[in-house]
């Protein structure tokens, strides 16, 4: 695919990833309403994560229903209504679903909640649809995984922020036990958030955001997309499983994380929430060293800020935590473990393909020394899930996506779709946890990425058939 932009355009890209933030920063904070609405309406461990499965399966709803309007108007809606409108579009979904949560507090109503949290992940799930082919498409195609992986570490500023503002509006200084007040306040935080879906929905409008993205309207002159159905593409439809498989591993292993320290290792309900914040803040950090290359073309500069930038991420991490006045002594060594992922990191040499591979066996490596240890080990062993599954969205995405053309917006919205993967896996693990012990129940995480480590092989054989590959930046400089 030949694309005349050389460079990553940063007028266009900033505004966009401000839409990364949100999706991160509601993610996460889903966690904390687990356990909230777990005392408050009186459910089960299963029930419970009812909050995981109505926002996860929004996304598959909010595809087919794209799917279902462009199939019954005979056109694709997003390259009808173009890609800027789109995202507006999405953000005003978002921002009415956020306003579910007045009455549903007010009313103390469980379904309410879900409903207004359905909402909102519909929103998203048309705003993911458009915004992450289109951080691709915003600069050159060799460097466009690592650019969705910078969007992914803005995503993950607020995964990491979310937990920690979320449980301050709603615990104040978490040392509340009244979780009945904690409905009540729910609200606020919500309100606040719809105005700022509003917000971010005007400004976008008036971006420079292209309508409809160079990369994509040249792949379709090119000829590359022949095929009548973005199905037709191998790459995409196997990248829908990792997609499904990617998510639900990331989601489950979080989700579980607070009965497994709760019941095994006797921790409190409102200490725990530091924890989450590591797990999701490891996904900053590996992102944040994975989008060292779409800063600089210099090996050198790059070099430095493979060291630079994850440490930087552990430091917001920790400033968070001390200005919420966490004890911060036992996240002090897992500085040590972010050195692994630099390693890994420099090992991949920024191909999408090996770094899938090298990546799922780490997370492999991971979860089985967290299900054979126990104490802080396994803890640490839990969390360092998060950086290893940091890269994974942006490498199969790209991958799935590649030589798609004209059918690009169908592609992800497929991908979109499997999303719900979030949902579904989570229940699975949870059910596992029920039938045998928490700790063991995270073979399915194991199971999970194991299929990914099969994907990433796979796909550079389909790829290069294709005449797609991504070593040449690696032999030839850029």
């Amino acid at each position: 695919m030949s694309t005349n932009q050389i460079k990553t355009n940063w007028a266009q890209f900033i505004p966009l990833v401000t839409v990364f933030f949100f999706w991160g920063f509601v993610a996460a904070s889903n966690d904390i309403l687990i356990p909230v609405f777990k005392e408050a309406f009186d459910l089960s461990q299963v029930e419970s994560q009812l909050v995981s499965l109505a926002f996860y399966i929004a996304y598959t709803v909010g595809s087919l229903l794209y799917l279902l309007i462009s199939y019954i108007t005979k056109g694709d809606l997003i390259n009808r209504i173009g890609y800027k409108n789109s995202l507006a579009l999405g953000l005003a979904i978002s921002a009415l679903g956020t306003l579910l949560f007045y009455p549903a507090a007010n009313t103390g109503s469980f379904p309410l909640m879900l409903s207004g949290l359905f909402i909102v992940a519909l929103g998203f799930s048309l705003q993911q649809t458009v915004a992450n082919p289109l951080a691709i498409a915003l600069g050159p195609i060799s460097t466009g995984s690592q650019r969705l992986t910078m969007a992914g570490g803005i995503n993950n500023l607020g995964t990491t922020i979310g937990p920690l503002i979320v449980s301050f509006a709603i615990f104040g200084s978490a040392t509340s036990e009244k979780t009945e007040m904690s409905i009540e306040s729910v609200k606020i935080p919500y309100l606040v958030l719809g105005a700022a879906f509003l917000l971010v929905a005007i400004l976008l409008k008036f971006s420079s955001i292209p309508d409809k993205p160079e990369a994509i309207v040249e792949a379709e002159s090119d000829g590359s997309s022949a095929r009548s159905s973005a199905l037709r593409y191998p790459q995409l439809v196997l990248g829908m499983i990792a997609i499904f498989v990617y998510v639900g591993v990331e989601v489950s292993t979080a989700s579980n994380l607070p009965a497994y320290m709760e019941k095994n290792l006797g921790f409190l309900t409102k200490d725990v929430a530091p924890y989450i914040s590591l797990y999701w803040a490891s996904l900053m950090i590996g992102r944040w060293t994975g989008a060292v290359e779409a800063f600089t073309d210099n090996m050198s500069t790059q070099k430095i800020l493979r060291f630079i930038a994850p440490y930087l991420a552990f430091g917001v991490f920790l400033l968070v935590n001390a200005i919420a006045k966490h004890d911060l002594t036992p996240f002090y060594v897992y500085a040590l473990i972010i050195l692994v992922l630099i390693v890994a990191d420099i090992a991949s040499k920024g191909n999408p393909a090996r770094m899938l591979l090298i990546f799922s066996g780490l997370g492999i490596a991971a979860l089985l020394i967290g299900m054979a240890t126990d104490g802080m080990i396994s803890v640490y062993a839990f969390t360092s899930v998060g950086l290893f599954c940091s890269t994974l969205w942006p490498c199969i995405f790209t991958l799935a996506v590649s030589g798609l053309g004209k059918h690009t917006s169908q592609g992800s919205s497929f991908l979109i779709m499997m999303i719900m993967g979030g949902g579904f896996v989570s229940l699975l693990q949870g059910y596992v946890a029920d039938v045998s012990t928490i700790q063991s129940s995270y073979i399915v995480g194991v199971l999970c990425f194991a299929y990914l480590a099969f994907y990433a092989w796979k796909v550079s054989g389909i790829l290069k058939q294709q005449g797609i590959s991504f070593d040449k930046k690696v032999s030839g400089g850029h």
